[in-house]
């Protein structure tokens, strides 16, 4: 059984990608990788780091005086639990419907049409073993 990932919001998403990019990292760090790409105030990042500590998503070390943080999860998890409680929320849990809303209405090349057949394919072979 998986450890229950707690729900991260769209900003607090940015903080993960930073240290899922490279971890540990400094507060100033993490500060400096997001004003590059956003216009987010160092006060602003600081709050949701510690938004993401107190979820406990993010811990933190402390050595020699620096503190130093780390994702308590991984992105393959976090991806993971929030496609869960997307499909809850919006299709009722179910892939079905989602899956052929997202097909009529993406435009796919044939490459991606035989991926996705492969896949499919790997699927239900796994499922019939």
């Amino acid at each position: 059984m998986s450890k229950q990932v707690p729900r991260i919001s769209e900003a607090e998403w940015e903080v993960m990608n930073v240290l899922w990019e490279k971890a540990p990292r400094t507060a100033s760090e993490v500060i400096h990788v997001l004003q590059e790409k956003t216009d987010w105030k160092p006060k602003t990042i600081r709050t949701l780091l510690d938004r993401l500590v107190k979820k406990r998503v993010v811990g933190v070390n402390q050595e020699q005086k620096v503190y130093t943080f780390i994702p308590l999860y991984t992105q393959n998890e976090c991806q993971h639990a929030e496609a869960q409680s997307f499909l809850k929320r919006i299709y009722g849990g179910t892939m079905k419907p989602m899956l052929v809303q997202f097909f009529e209405e993406q435009s796919l090349t044939e490459e991606e049409i035989k991926e996705l057949r492969a896949i499919l394919n790997e699927k239900s072979e796994k499922h019939n073993k």
